[in-house]
């Protein structure tokens, strides 16, 4: 189950934000092996003031439009699945939104399976998971 938190600066549109949301749980169920009804997601508009970022570093240039996902997984993903994520989140947000794809950063965080409680106070254990939902 990851948890994504995707922070922008202000002046994307509540259709922007949705379609950047859909997209990024579309790739993550095509290329990351996330269950499609797995989905847990945070959006933060910031003011420009509180989104600070360097525009140039590791990038050709980054805009106000730049985009900041910071992915959390709970299992791990190989090489290929993480490239891959990255390639089909810049292609498909560039033709879905005009994204320039010198705007999008992506940071894949793992955790191991004790570092969660969904609910109840419980750590989480991989045998909760039923089945169906494997």
């Amino acid at each position: 189950m990851p948890f994504t938190r995707i922070t922008v600066r202000e002046g994307w549109s509540e259709f922007e934000l949705q379609t950047l949301s859909d997209t990024l749980h579309e790739v993550l169920v095509a290329e990351f092996s996330v269950p499609p009804h797995d989905r847990f997601q945070v959006i933060d508009v910031l003011p420009v003031q509180r989104l600070i970022y360097d525009t140039h570093y590791l990038s050709g240039g980054r805009s106000e439009r730049y985009v900041l996902l910071h992915i959390v997984a709970g299992k791990a993903r190989t090489t290929e699945q993480k490239r891959l994520t990255y390639q089909r989140l810049s292609e498909r947000l560039q033709r879905q939104l005009n994204l320039n794809p010198d705007d999008l950063m992506i940071i894949i965080q793992q955790t191991h399976a004790e570092d969660w409680s969904f609910s109840g106070g419980k750590m989480f254990e991989l045998e909760m998971i039923p089945s169906d939902l494997k």
